[in-house]
């Protein structure tokens, strides 16, 4: 299994709830959460193997109403 990556996802004011059923709906993440802070939405995802992440990502989100930021962060080997 591949390390995960985590996105956060800034979303239009009055959409976070589309947005998150949105994502449920594509089933290419491991977990979504709700957050406060800066970002509105956490969501933990098990890339392919091998595969490009940008492209994946980009892929993934795309095409959702709502979204106005992503930012993502990558893991490595876990201690």
């Amino acid at each position: 299994m591949t390390t995960p990556l985590f996105v956060q996802v800034r979303c239009k004011p009055g959409t976070t709830y589309d947005v998150a059923n949105a994502i449920s709906l594509r089933e290419f993440h491991s977990e979504l959460y709700s957050t406060s802070g800066e970002f509105d939405l956490l969501v933990k995802i098990y890339p392919p193997e091998g595969g490009d992440i940008g492209h994946f990502v980009n892929e993934s989100f795309g095409g959702i109403d709502g979204i106005e930021r992503t930012l993502t962060t990558l893991t490595f080997k876990a201690f």
